[in-house]
């Protein structure tokens, strides 16, 4: 074949392939508008308030204890503060050390990880947590933003809080790909795109000094064949006992440094 021939052919080939590449990322954008208009929000955007004392009639001083990150460490989709992630892990967190838990909710429905900073920074001045737990992630998904970016983000919340004493515990990025709403491929792409930000969130939260908790390893699949349970009412937030769940898979993680000797 001529080199004009090859050209040409090499040419064809670039101008397909790049056809194929427009024609899915439309396909992909008209999904995630659908996936948008199918969850829409009916829980609102204000999950329960459960900040308080828990377990307040136990002895000792209470244990600190701060959500930061998105709707999930926020507990939207659950109907009572009982069924919030910050509410099920003070109660476990109070009933395992024997000591009652203040717990502040610093996480915001919506939030990237770009969002830590302000969380962090916004904490009452003499209000020191002891133990602090972070999920976050969804968001930086759905929105693509960079994954390096979104774990510098995690890297300075972490150093920020370890600063201040708090032991860290990062609940990794969920797998996506559980969300029937979405269709495929763009579940596929999700899925595939919170999985990696998972493992480089768990990377970070090594390196910074937190411990990270894998929530696609350790409860993903059983939001994957009990999506109707675990969900709640918009398929896309977890219910109470998709927080039963979660709270469940960090409680080990939360507990472990005020473990009675």
């Amino acid at each position: 074949m001529s080199s004009s021939r090859v050209a040409a052919a090499t040419a064809l080939v670039a101008v397909g392939a790049a056809t194929a590449a427009l024609a899915g990322r439309d396909l992909l954008r008209r999904q995630a508008a659908q996936a948008r208009t199918r969850i829409g929000k009916p829980l609102g955007e204000q999950a329960p308030h459960a900040d308080r004392v828990w377990q307040r009639k136990r002895h000792g001083e209470p244990i600190r204890l701060v959500l930061l990150g998105d709707s999930i460490a926020a507990g939207l989709g659950a109907e009572r503060r009982k069924q919030t992630l910050g509410g099920r892990l003070a109660k476990g967190l109070a009933q395992r050390a024997g000591r009652p838990v203040l717990l502040h909710t610093a996480a915001v429905v919506g939030s990237e990880s770009s969002a830590l900073a302000d969380q962090v920074s916004g904490l009452p001045e003499a209000w020191d947590p002891d133990v602090a737990v972070i999920v976050v992630g969804g968001n930086d998904v759905t929105h693509r933003v960079p994954i390096s970016e979104s774990v510098a983000h995690l890297t300075d919340a972490i150093t920020a809080l370890r600063a201040r004493g708090a032991t860290v515990v990062v609940g990794t990025c969920p797998d996506l790909g559980a969300l029937r709403a979405v269709a495929q491929p763009l579940r596929t792409f999700a899925s595939a795109a919170s999985r990696q930000l998972a493992a480089a969130q768990a990377r970070a939260a090594a390196r910074a000094g937190a411990v990270a908790v894998s929530l696609h390893r350790v409860v993903g699949p059983v939001f994957h064949t009990r999506p109707d349970e675990m969900f709640s009412v918009d398929g896309f937030h977890p219910s109470a006992l998709g927080y039963r769940r979660t709270a469940d898979a960090l409680l080990p993680a939360v507990s472990a440094p005020f473990a009675p000797a």
